[in-house]
């Protein structure tokens, strides 16, 4: 288990959330941010979130809509921890299970849900190589392929029910391959850093059971200004206010 001397606590949302995360390897940022924001859920709804790490992405939805029945599976154990701690700590309840997708504990076997939400691994191992850091390895890197996250969360949707995912753009064709036919709907939203320039992650919302044809959404532009000028983050109005105002995102 992590020492506090391990740790760091993050501000996020402005600071309406206030996380405990390891101070090395993978640690969360933006990209929970913006697939909370993304979520259409309303009060009273169902939500699993695959892999959730330190609850980041689970807990800046509960923030945003309140009354949400929020679970999440985490496989490993210091993580999951820290992501009760983290919902104790900001007053959000959050039901986290330790364990492995392919193997789904059978809490949530039994339930289905109206939303599932992810953000899987960026990068495929065969195609690079693996972290020195275990636990950014672990967070990063693929290892349960992308058609077991697909299936898995479809498995665990209600009828019309959605998943919303971020990942990085590069992985788009093994996403489309690993969706079958028991999900439709598909809308892909790219998330370019500036005007001009190639997006780099993408967010993609799917129904179960959808029959809408595929939709490629306009990019939403991060920054303004067509180069970073100082250090300062020159995020949009719109970007600025889902990362400091937990807002929601306006799919394109």
């Amino acid at each position: 288990m992590m020492s506090g001397n391990d740790q760091t606590q993050d501000d996020f949302l402005g600071g309406q959330l206030v996380l405990t995360q390891p101070s090395k390897g993978y640690r969360a940022g933006v990209d929970p941010v913006f697939l909370a924001s993304a979520v259409q859920a309303h009060a009273g709804q169902s939500v699993l979130e695959l892999g959730c790490g330190v609850g980041a992405a689970s807990l800046c939805l509960g923030r945003r809509v309140p009354k949400l029945s929020l679970h999440a599976i985490e496989r490993q154990a210091d993580h999951a921890e820290l992501a009760r701690k983290n919902a104790e700590a900001n007053g959000i309840l959050l039901n986290v299970h330790v364990g492995n997708l392919a193997r789904m504990p059978e809490a949530l076997r039994a339930q289905n849900f109206h939303h599932v939400i992810m953000n899987p691994p960026y990068f495929d191992r065969a195609r690079g190589s693996m972290s020195p850091d275990d636990a950014r390895e672990q967070a990063m890197g693929e290892e349960t392929p992308l058609a077991v996250w697909m299936d898995q969360a479809t498995r665990r949707l209600t009828p019309k029910g959605t998943l919303t995912m971020i990942n990085a753009v590069e992985r788009l064709p093994d996403i489309l391959s690993a969706i079958d036919d028991r999900l439709g709907s598909l809308v892909v939203q790219p998330l370019a850093p500036r005007r001009g320039r190639a997006a780099k992650l993408l967010l993609l919302q799917a129904r179960k059971g959808g029959r809408a044809a595929f939709r490629l959404a306009p990019p939403i532009v991060l920054h303004e200004g067509a180069v970073h000028t100082s250090d300062r983050e020159h995020y949009t109005p719109e970007i600025q206010a889902i990362l400091r105002d937990g807002a929601t995102l306006r799919w394109g």
